[in-house]
């Protein structure tokens, strides 16, 4: 970690987009063929970084990229928030967090370490002879759990035939960051959980309803209800324009990008 930026708690947007990314293959939209970066939209993930600890939520077929595009040299767990393609299929491209033989802390609810462990039954298998290979350590997620003097809390959250988890990131008593990316709402015990967070960051896929996504309206409810000093949109798709999205919004609701960096 760069000690010129170090802070309590640092959050790096890697990817804001939606399942397909955009620009999406072969679409001539106007935001598809958009010249402005932050309508560039990598499968939506965040890093965050404290003093003593640094970790992911998920990682999908955009990690490799992201990391190198972020310079990220340090992963000491990975959360998955579900086992969505868009959310695992970069799993395997934490092998260089393993190449001295040390395994990686996963969190993961159990049924979406479940799927993890089906789709990359390669890495969990005790081989002696993995060294530089990936070597994952499981733990399932069922109530809060530290990584440094971070507390991390799952926050359930429906999505569709399949519950989400969210995770709120307390330090010494502040809630300082939910991430709560592919729900369709957000439930009464979240709401309490996440109240007085000082980042909140809400999926909001587009303006038009979806069954398994909040969309923008939605989200701008939850914010609302929250009153969070920040709030950040993400997991956005092509119907989206950043810049025109961004001037409609009320304060202080901002639309997230790739890259962006928060830190507190």
């Amino acid at each position: 970690m760069d000690k010129r930026f170090m802070s309590d708690f640092a959050l790096t947007f890697l990817g804001t987009g939606t399942s397909l990314g955009i620009p999406l293959i072969g679409c001539d939209c106007p935001v598809c063929q958009s010249h402005d970066p932050c309508d560039k939209r990598t499968r939506a993930s965040i890093y965050c970084e404290t003093p003593e600890c640094a970790w992911g939520v998920d990682a999908g077929p955009d990690f490799r990229a992201q990391a190198l595009r972020e310079n990220i040299r340090r992963m000491d767990a990975l959360l998955f928030t579900h086992a969505h393609t868009d959310h695992v299929m970069g799993f395997d491209d934490l092998r260089p967090f393993c190449f001295g033989g040390q395994k990686l802390p996963v969190y993961a609810s159990d049924e979406t370490m479940a799927t993890i462990r089906r789709v990359f039954a390669f890495a969990f298998e005790d081989d002696p002879r993995s060294l530089g290979y990936l070597r994952p350590e499981p733990h399932i997620v069922s109530g809060p759990f530290t990584l440094g003097e971070t507390t991390i809390t799952p926050l359930p959250v429906p999505h569709g035939r399949v519950t989400t988890f969210g995770y709120l990131f307390t330090r010494r008593g502040r809630k300082l960051a939910a991430y709560l990316s592919d729900c369709k709402e957000v439930p009464p015990p979240v709401m309490d959980l996440i109240d007085g967070v000082e980042v909140l960051i809400l999926d909001a896929l587009r303006h038009k309803p979806h069954r398994t996504h909040m969309n923008v309206e939605e989200a701008l409810a939850v914010a609302e209800r929250i009153d969070a000093p920040q709030t950040w949109l993400t997991h956005l798709c092509h119907d989206l324009c950043h810049a025109e999205l961004g001037r409609s919004l009320p304060g202080p609701v901002w639309v997230a990008y790739d890259g962006l960096k928060i830190r507190l």
